[in-house]
């Protein structure tokens, strides 16, 4: 028993501690980046799915009228996954993660929305506030990436 006492604290010293912590999160980041790659060809499967079933088998004339929203929608899908797996893949590079990145990923993903938007399924106040999250995200970016770059020329 005095051995695993001595055990777990050599174990919980802050060294040790912060090793297996970043063992941790090195695990957990690979196995959310293989997970985000299987959605990745998940999403590209079924869009080949419905686009070829739109053009093959419904042979409807003027089938993106009505279906173009739901396409670009899953086009949308497909490049929000990939950012998200870039900001997996710049954390396992830097063990850090980059706000800059994850702020274009919530404007695409915002954007998405507004594209798809139907007028018919939801408020006007819907709309309004995607636009003032747009806006804030938009600052956000804006302040961040003026940050990064007075950094950069005060270094040089």
């Amino acid at each position: 028993m005095k051995n695993f006492i001595d055990y777990l604290a050599e174990l919980f010293k802050d060294k040790n501690f912060l090793k297996i912590v970043h063992i941790t999160e090195n695990i957990v980041s690979k196995i959310l980046s293989l997970g985000i790659i299987i959605v990745i060809f998940v999403c590209i499967i079924d869009l080949v799915f419905i686009l070829a079933r739109y053009v093959f088998v419904t042979g409807e004339l003027g089938f993106f009228a009505s279906t173009v929203f739901e396409i670009f929608g899953l086009f949308l899908n497909i490049l929000i996954a990939l950012e998200i797996l870039e900001n997996i893949t710049v954390y396992l590079r830097k063990h850090i993660l980059q706000l800059e990145l994850v702020l274009t990923t919530a404007l695409v993903a915002v954007a998405r929305k507004i594209i798809i938007f139907d007028p018919k399924q939801y408020e006007k106040i819907d709309l309004v506030s995607l636009g003032v999250a747009i806006i804030c995200l938009s600052a956000s970016y804006w302040l961040v990436r003026k940050s990064n770059q007075d950094k950069l020329d005060k270094n040089h």
